[in-house]
């Protein structure tokens, strides 16, 4: 269990990292087409949305590597939990349903490493 719940991390900070980079560093245009939602939101938003999913994604992994303050690993999976369940609210006002989808599996994806971290295979 404990390697599965390090593939996760894994999987996990690599996309919402990638995420968190595009959304802290590319413009409301160049999004839009892959991230309709952009539009109700200013880029100081966009940008602070992605400083947290760049945040989340390094707490999945660096605090669990290097051994330092290693239950911020649980805690980051539980923001990004929190953080997809705030996602799937602004793209259900959208009537965007797909994007739903992909929040529902990420929310459930950062549950397990929460529950796995903070449980019986915490570090």
């Amino acid at each position: 269990m404990n390697v599965f719940l390090w593939v996760l991390q894994a999987v996990l900070a690599a996309v919402f990292g990638l995420a968190g980079i595009m959304h802290a560093t590319q413009t409301k245009e160049k999004l839009h087409p892959m991230a309709p939602w952009v539009e109700d939101f200013t880029l100081t938003q966009i940008r602070q949305i992605g400083a947290v999913e760049l945040l989340g994604a390094l707490g999945l992994t660096l605090p669990a590597v290097t051994g330092i303050v290693p239950v911020l690993t649980p805690l980051a999976a539980a923001g990004l939990a929190v953080t997809m369940l705030g996602a799937a609210a602004t793209h259900a006002r959208r009537k965007e349903p797909a994007a739903i989808a992909v929040n529902v599996v990420l929310f459930a994806l950062a549950a397990v490493i929460a529950w796995g971290r903070f449980g019986p295979y915490a570090f």
